[in-house]
């Protein structure tokens, strides 16, 4: 089928050499090693995530939450070294999508660009947002400078702030708390304070816009630029990391960390998108592959390292946070790390506040250098017209394509509500890792080379089948309930059981090929991480996907590079 049209690795190496574009005069600076790799994935990595989404997660799992963390980092280990045997195979921009060109075929490379999207530029949506919340704080609590409500928040968010607080002081101010009522004053007192146009107050994420604006602006200018701006920031980001766990140990009742898993394992399981979405990043790594001095060797090594020093940080972090504080105290808390210092040490939670300003500077910046060379291989390939794959002549970056997400997440983030984005991100880059570690199974055997990475070969024959078996004997009550009431179960126990029956087949193929032990544990665990994520963030993951195919058979389909080819 000519939408399973695959590209072969020998051609993507041959254009890579003679140069892309109409007369090869302007290529990507090749200057990233090994330490900048590094520290761009633990730019993007250390973000949000940990000065944000973990307060929930800990709230459902308690201190057993550095379990997930521990479960998820491995996920993230057998991705990362999928990736990282494809980055030494497939050296070019693209990331898991030039992969899946290679191992699926077109439509399903198309999907993935397409997916990556929800990871790189709709989720640096969120991170703008909460890059906002951030800088607010940070002014209002260091600096005393207090911004406008109307440029602070998103027009959906304010409105249905001062309708719910509308009603609750009609309806229910007796039984309303004092905090209860000034915050839903505050509301009120912001929706009638806030500029009018036609009628309508006006409401917009003005910081958030800005640092987007800031942002695009030094990836549009240069890698070099981008490479010493994120390096500093990291540095940084990691010392006052180090501090507040330092710190945060003078503080710890281990009696907080028993019970260990309050909850239970389905409790800890409540954090998966959270946990998960705290990793998200590593993978942004392999789109800079154009830019590395030698990408074959630097990549692979900067995915496993960035991961590593990530995962003790966040491990470290999550028992510091859960020993200060009961787990039921993050209950709603999105702001965990200053919250668990702010009357024990409000200092600290001053310096937290400018890190978490800097962390998410960070994780915008990798994120905002990513998706324009994903757009940039699509691009090439025929997906996307040819603009996309210009390359500023001074520069020597991606510059239509950086401007146009650039547009997309400022715009965004001028206007939209997070709400679901965070579990969309996460299913997208998730759906990118089963492909990644499935496409490595396809590729052809070769022999190991110097100063190349490739995945070390463990018959997975026996072990898979005893891990599965395992599994299901764990989750034998769930399973059970989930078969006794099929005909009334919820969504979430349906993905469960159609997991388990893909679990089988992979299982089963495993022992008739032999295959290797570490891409299908990883194509497995990220399967069942992506089940866990709600329902309904599944609804409109599909809906994206619609609009993807749509878009794909109306232009890309046509244009498709490989179309021309015999």
């Amino acid at each position: 089928m000519s939408i399973l049209r695959k590209k072969k690795i020998e051609n993507i190496l041959k254009d890579a050499a003679d140069g892309y574009g109409d007369g090869h005069d302007a290529g990507l600076k090749k200057i990233l090693g090994v330490k900048d790799l590094t520290f761009l994935g633990i730019a993007a990595v250390v973000g949000a995530g940990i000065f944000s989404t973990i307060g929930g997660a800990a709230f459902n799992g308690g201190p057993g939450v550095s379990v997930l963390f521990i479960i998820t980092a491995i996920t993230c280990g057998f991705s990362a070294l999928c990736y990282a045997e494809f980055a030494s195979r497939v050296p070019v921009s693209g990331s898991a999508y030039t992969y899946s060109y290679v191992s699926f075929g077109e439509v399903v490379a198309w999907i993935i660009g397409w997916a990556l999207i929800l990871e790189y530029a709709i989720g640096n949506i969120v991170v703008a947002i909460s890059w906002s919340g951030y800088f607010n704080n940070l002014l209002e609590h260091v600096f005393n400078i207090h911004l406008p409500d109307w440029m602070l928040v998103d027009p959906q968010t304010a409105v249905q702030a001062f309708n719910k607080a509308t009603t609750e002081l009609q309806q229910n101010a007796a039984n309303l708390s004092p905090k209860d009522i000034a915050s839903y004053q505050f509301a009120i007192k912001a929706y009638n304070e806030a500029p009018r146009f036609a009628g309508s107050p006006v409401f917009f994420n003005l910081p958030a816009f800005i640092i987007v604006c800031l942002v695009t602006w030094l990836a549009y200018i240069g890698i070099k630029e981008s490479k010493q701006s994120a390096n500093y920031m990291v540095i940084f980001k990691i010392a006052v990391i180090i501090f507040v766990i330092v710190a945060g140990a003078f503080f710890v009742d281990t009696n907080n960390w028993t019970p260990f898993m309050p909850n239970g394992f389905e409790g800890v399981l409540k954090g998966v998108s959270a946990v998960f979405y705290a990793y998200i990043g590593f993978d942004a790594i392999s789109t800079t592959a154009e830019e590395c001095r030698n990408p074959q060797r630097d990549l692979p090594r900067s995915m496993i390292y960035s991961l590593v020093i990530c995962t003790v940080l966040y491990i470290a972090i999550a028992l510091v946070l859960t020993g200060i504080e009961s787990y039921s105290s993050f209950d709603g808390v999105d702001d965990p790390l200053a919250f668990v210092f702010e009357k024990r040490a409000p200092w600290i939670e001053k310096i937290i506040s400018v890190s978490a300003v800097v962390a998410t500077t960070s994780v915008l910046l990798v994120f905002q250098i990513g998706q324009p060379r994903i757009w940039m291989s699509m691009s090439r390939d025929g997906l996307l017209p040819k603009v996309f794959q210009k390359i500023h002549p001074k520069y020597q970056t991606p510059s239509f394509s950086t401007i146009i997400t650039g547009v997309i997440v400022g715009a965004g983030a001028l206007f939209l509500q997070s709400g679901l984005v965070t579990d969309l991100t996460s299913i997208g880059t998730l759906f990118a890792f089963i492909l990644v570690c499935g496409g490595v199974l396809l590729l052809p055997p070769i022999a190991k080379e110097p100063g190349k990475f490739k995945i070390p070969y463990i018959n997975g024959r026996i072990i898979i089948p005893a891990l599965y078996a395992l599994f299901v004997y764990l989750f034998r009550d769930r399973l059970t309930s989930a078969v006794a009431n099929i005909g009334t179960e919820a969504y979430q126990e349906i993905l469960f059981l159609v997991y388990l029956l893909i679990a089988l087949i992979i299982t089963v193929k495993t022992i008739q090929k032999q295959y290797s032990l570490i891409p299908v544990m990883g194509v497995l665990t990220c399967m069942y991480l992506l089940i866990e994520i709600p329902a309904i963030s599944w609804f409109w993951f599909f809906i994206w996907m619609a609009l993807g195919l749509v878009i794909y058979f109306l232009y890309g389909y046509r244009h498709s590079k490989l179309a021309g080819e015999k």
